[in-house]
């Protein structure tokens, strides 16, 4: 918090002679305008420079029968070098005010820019504030820019960031639309808090990742109050509204287990969400490290969300309910759960390094199923790897995808099997080392591949420069340590 100090007239004089006698003072650091752009290769115009942000604390205020919705967002920030103005990804429908450190300050709009002056310049080091009154509109789902293709109107709403439903709605906000949700820098390697007020109608619930840390009733609206309190990735943070059954269990080590179901749903649907805890139980078993976040859940939005997708939204993962009436997706929950340690509590620092998140939660949700009386672990690996090579024709090298959506669904066989990979080449006991203590060094901030290759090579006592780039960087898929007879 930055505080306002108030000099008397003598104290500001002798401060003014202090300062003129001082001729060896260094030059103030130069106020310049941040970038407006984080120099993301797949997202070339998404995030900012010139800050690190720190916290948001985003207010929506949903009302039935009408797709506009009151908002504010506050994000603290530290800069990073003195700014003039700065920037914040934003797509939503309008923006109405703009303060920074209790100030009003100009603003302009460029395409999917607000563009921020501050009354007075940002000094490098000092924390600010930016309190951003806007609008939103959830019958606007904006495209993507960097997709460069215009999609049908039928799937675009399908993939849309905003996921309507009959009673409320959710959000979709990976990879690049959080902004169209609230302005912030949208992207991965600036993780942050966050606090999540949703104002509702007494009989409508609202729902937000992380923890329920408050309800307040004001006649009859009712605001839900929902805290992350790790450092966590823009894309990954969910809001909702509606009508849902809730079921509360209790986790490992007395976890709170928090699921909401829309009331929509069959029976078999909360069977499902049921398994959350289980799932949690043999992650902590297999990664030897207690789940990341203060409390868990499973969201079921009534509605084929994202078009057939689920997504790890931070501490409660979002899928269909309809998916959550068929048992096996439990198979899915495991990859999502999995993403709350990989890609959610260790974000990925650029959309590049992608696998990382992906490649885990596919390699441990084949490891689950195996061993709940699915396919064998090495046998779904060995399948897989004979397919390896036309998904890199398609979407490119693991880590460095042709086209932008590629994260979303080009890294997950590939970063599967660089794991795999791994572990044969220095056997289970380090690679399980490896990943510990990778989840160690990076949780609560934003890890690269070069910081995974680093900690594989300290722990293993290895150079696995060549390995990591004929996996990662490669063209073709190598050859498969221990087993020779696999074909490609």
């Amino acid at each position: 918090m930055v505080k306002t100090i108030v000099k008397t007239a003598a104290v500001a004089s002798l401060a003014a002679v202090l300062a003129a006698g001082t001729a060896t003072a260094a030059p103030a650091d130069p106020a310049a305008p941040g970038a407006l752009s984080a120099g993301e290769r797949l997202f070339p115009g998404l995030g900012n420079g010139g800050y690190d942000a720190r916290d948001y604390d985003v207010s929506l205020d949903y009302r039935p029968g009408v797709t506009t919705m009151a908002a504010t967002v506050t994000m603290r920030a530290v800069a990073t070098q003195s700014l003039s103005s700065f920037g914040l990804d934003s797509a939503v429908a309008r923006i109405d005010s703009v303060e920074v450190d209790g100030a009003a300050a100009e603003f302009t709009t460029q395409g999917e820019k607000l563009v921020v002056t501050p009354a007075r310049p940002l000094r490098k080091g000092v924390p600010f504030t930016v309190r951003i009154g806007y609008l939103a509109d959830r019958a606007k789902s904006p495209q993507s820019p960097a997709t460069g293709v215009q999609l049908p109107p039928d799937l675009a709403e399908a993939v849309g960031v905003w996921q309507n439903t009959p009673d409320g709605f959710a959000v979709m906000g990976q990879t690049d639309r959080e902004h169209a949700v609230f302005p912030s820098d949208d992207v991965p390697g600036d993780p942050a808090t966050y606090t999540l007020r949703i104002a509702t109608p007494a009989d409508v619930q609202g729902v937000g990742s992380g923890t329920l840390v408050g309800k307040h009733r004001v006649g009859d609206r009712v605001t839900s109050v929902f805290r992350v309190g790790r450092p966590t990735a823009t894309d990954v943070v969910q809001f909702a509204a509606g009508h849902f059954t809730e079921v509360d269990q209790v986790g490992p080590h007395g976890l709170p287990v928090r699921s909401y179901v829309t009331t929509a749903a069959k029976p078999a649907a909360l069977d499902t969400a049921r398994e959350t805890p289980g799932i949690i139980a043999w992650l902590e078993q297999r990664l030897g490290r207690p789940y990341p976040y203060a409390s868990a859940g499973t969201l079921g939005v009534n509605r084929i969300y994202g078009g057939g997708v689920a997504l790890e939204t931070a501490a409660m993962p979002t899928y269909s309910a309809l998916s959550l009436e068929h048992h096996e997706t439990v198979s899915t929950m495991a990859h999502e759960l999995t993403h709350e340690y990989f890609g959610d509590a260790v974000p990925v620092r650029h959309w590049d390094d992608m696998w990382l998140s992906e490649g885990h939660a596919t390699y441990y949700q084949d490891l689950y199923d195996s061993e709940h009386g699915g396919t064998p672990f090495d046998e779904k690996a060995e399948s897989g790897y004979a397919q390896n090579n036309e998904i890199l024709a398609q979407n490119g090298p693991v880590a460095h995808q042709t086209f932008p959506t590629g994260v979303m669904f080009g890294t997950d066989l590939g970063g599967k099997l660089t794991l795999y990979a791994l572990r044969g080449l220095v056997g289970q006991a380090t690679f399980d080392r490896i990943e510990r203590t990778f989840f160690d060094e990076f949780q609560g901030r934003p890890a690269a591949t070069q910081d995974y290759v680093a900690v594989a090579e300290r722990v293993s006592g290895r150079d696995l420069g060549t390995f990591f780039h004929d996996w990662l960087y490669g063209s073709t898929t190598p050859a498969m340590p221990g087993h020779p007879e696999w074909k490609a």
